[in-house]
């Protein structure tokens, strides 16, 4: 075992808050289980392809066109567009496919002040009761994705900081927190109406370093340092 990381799984000692919260410490950097169907693939593909601009906003996909570019059949890609028409990243046109929505900067600063709104007092409560050893388990998570950033993979960077920022809710014990917050965070990962948000990896790398800074205050106990951190992140003003 690596010299000052503490082994996956272990239980620390926690400390309640002044309202007796007292999170369990428990390692959360795991991989969820792996879709197998069709349409998740084609899904997970889908999202992939928004987040790095291959998919344009404006732009009409047809699910068989689709369907030809992935090697499926158009109904696993229908599906999979129905659900990113609910989740708001298409909208479905009549006898020609779905189109690609864009985020204006306006839908943009609304999905940072909501997700500031829910993970800033969230974060400001775990750095209060969580003990230090706990952030050190996610540096893993942390050094992920800033390995991707380097790369400037801007759609493996969108799923690495989504993971990173799982994790960290996940210590809260809330899933609805954790679910309404991943779907605010994929919802601020989409193309604006302009394109892709910025992939140059020089962004990529220094947001990413914000979530090696954020594990040093939360294990500081630093509440300043953690909630401008967590509000610049968000915000993107830093």
């Amino acid at each position: 075992m690596e010299q000052g990381r503490p082994p996956a799984g272990r239980q620390y000692p926690r400390t309640p808050d002044e309202h007796g919260y007292a999170p369990a410490c428990t390692h959360t950097a795991r991989r969820r289980p792996q879709r197998y169907s069709v349409r998740g693939q084609i899904l997970d593909a889908l999202r992939k392809a928004l987040v790095s601009g291959e998919l344009i906003p404006g732009e009409v996909y047809s699910g068989p066109a689709l369907g030809e570019r992935f090697g499926v059949s158009a109904t696993p890609v229908r599906e999979a567009m129905q659900q990113l028409a609910a989740e708001g990243a298409v909208e479905a046109v009549p006898n020609r496919g779905f189109r690609v929505t864009g985020r204006t900067a306006r839908d943009l600063a609304e999905l940072a002040e909501v997700r500031a709104l829910l993970e800033v007092p969230a974060m400001l409560r775990l750095a209060r009761a969580v003990p230090a050893p706990c952030w050190a388990e996610l540096r893993p998570l942390a050094d992920a994705a800033a390995e991707v950033a380097e790369r400037g993979d801007r759609a493996g960077y969108a799923e690495a900081d989504r993971a990173f920022h799982r994790a960290l809710l996940q210590l809260g014990g809330n899933r609805q927190l954790v679910q309404i917050s991943e779907e605010l965070h994929r919802r601020a990962q989409w193309p604006t109406v302009s394109g892709p948000l910025s992939s140059h990896t020089a962004d990529l790398v220094a947001d990413a370093a914000e979530h090696l800074a954020l594990l040093d205050a939360l294990a500081a106990r630093d509440l300043s340092a953690v909630e401008n951190l967590v509000t610049g992140h968000l915000t993107g003003s830093r």
